[in-house]
């Protein structure tokens, strides 16, 4: 009994060792009079920590400009790129960091960018931002301007989009979505006495995303949209677009 109860104290006692020992993360020196510790990776999360020139932190992982690092006392927190930038190595050299790369593209939360093309042979511009649920899946908000001879239109649209290929260069993903569509006659052209002008529309299509440099991706896609009229005359739109795009 006393021999089973000597082997478990040697062995909490050196499993954390091996443990931490197994982690091996990256560390670095604050060499500011202080760096500020975020509680989630972005501008909008509050500063909760503060860490104090000298101390050393262990650089645990990386998500675009924001590093989760590890204090000496054990406190976890998200700190900007630039001010890691302004740290030291153990060696009292610094740090450097490798710029985004498409590795970061393959891990990105946040998309946003402007597109443009053809809506049923009228020029249109989208402005778009997207949120990935997972590497594979993402929620995405459009706003569209159709440029008509003889109206102009507004659509908004709230999508889904499944990136089968994350980790591509070139990666195709598939969109399906809906939203509404307001046209606004141009007075001179068309009768002003129709008020309806608001449709419900839905949005199906598939397109590629290729990743740039640093932050930027090159994106198009084609979508074939239906709009329900209350007439029993739905229209088949199809959209061609393409633009630029950055994530974060």
């Amino acid at each position: 009994m006393r021999s089973l109860i000597l082997i478990l104290t040697l062995l909490t006692g050196t499993l954390p060792a091996l443990a931490h020992a197994a982690d091996n993360y990256f560390q670095a020196q604050v060499a500011e009079p202080y760096l500020e510790l975020h509680t989630g990776a972005g501008r909008g999360y509050p500063v909760f920590h503060v860490v104090d020139r000298g101390e050393t932190i262990e650089v645990i992982m990386r998500r675009t400009d924001w590093f989760l690092v590890r204090t000496q006392k054990g406190t976890e927190g998200w700190a900007r790129r630039d001010a890691m930038a302004r740290t030291l190595t153990l060696a009292g050299l610094p740090t450097l960091f490798a710029e985004p790369d498409i590795g970061d593209f393959s891990r990105r939360r946040w998309e946003a960018g402007l597109i443009g093309g053809r809506f049923s042979g009228e020029d249109t511009a989208t402005a778009y931002g997207a949120y990935a649920f997972t590497p594979h899946l993402f929620g995405e908000i459009s706003v569209s301007q159709i440029f008509g001879d003889f109206s102009d239109s507004y659509m908004g649209l709230i999508s889904l989009v499944a990136q089968p290929f994350p980790k591509w260069r070139l990666s195709p993903y598939f969109v399906v979505g809906t939203g509404l569509i307001y046209t606004d006659p141009k007075s001179t052209l068309v009768d002003e006495n129709d008020d309806d002008r608001t449709d419900q529309v839905g949005s199906a299509g598939a397109g590629v995303r290729l990743y740039l440099t640093r932050r930027f991706i090159l994106r198009a896609e084609y979508r074939r949209n239906t709009i329900f009229q209350d007439k029993d005359d739905n229209q088949e739109l199809n959209a061609w677009q393409a633009g630029i795009g950055f994530f974060f």
